[in-house]
């Protein structure tokens, strides 16, 4: 089983660590479902016409888009994986997102959000496993 959702307490460790100066990058490693799978607690406003599971996550892309702008975010890059050189055997992802935010308090604020939580339903019924990787440029960093 994959994982789609964040640990409360990782979550709660997260927002809890002092405040790195400077803006986060979010790396963000997807897999999708071959079908996209909507719970049965979806709001009725979502549109949830059976759908692959990339195109449930592309709804997500176009309502979490302009909420990323809001919170002073951008995608830095969004590419498909071409392989997989260094990983545990049988690690597939399909997609690599690199979304950068002015701060984890930002991110932690657009996630939260209620429209959010509401397109989510998208994120969660499109994706079979993911992974999200919250990172800080170094001081040594070359650029």
């Amino acid at each position: 089983m994959g994982t789609i959702e964040p640990d409360p307490q990782i979550v709660e460790a997260f927002l809890a660590a002092e405040e790195s100066p400077g803006p986060i990058v979010m790396i963000n490693l997807l897999r999708y479902r071959e079908q996209a799978d909507y719970p049965a607690d979806a709001p009725e406003s979502l549109d949830t016409t059976p759908c692959s599971g990339r195109d449930a996550y592309q709804r997500y892309g176009a309502g979490v888009g302009p909420m990323i702008a809001q919170a002073g975010g951008r995608i830095l890059f969004m590419g498909a994986v071409q392989a997989t050189v260094i990983a545990p055997d049988g690690e597939q992802w399909h997609d690599a997102v690199l979304v950068e935010y002015p701060s984890r308090r930002s991110f932690f604020e657009m996630v939260s959000r209620p429209d959010y939580l509401a397109i989510a339903h998208h994120r969660k019924a499109g994706l079979c496993d993911s992974r999200l990787i919250a990172t800080t440029k170094l001081a040594s960093a070359v650029g």
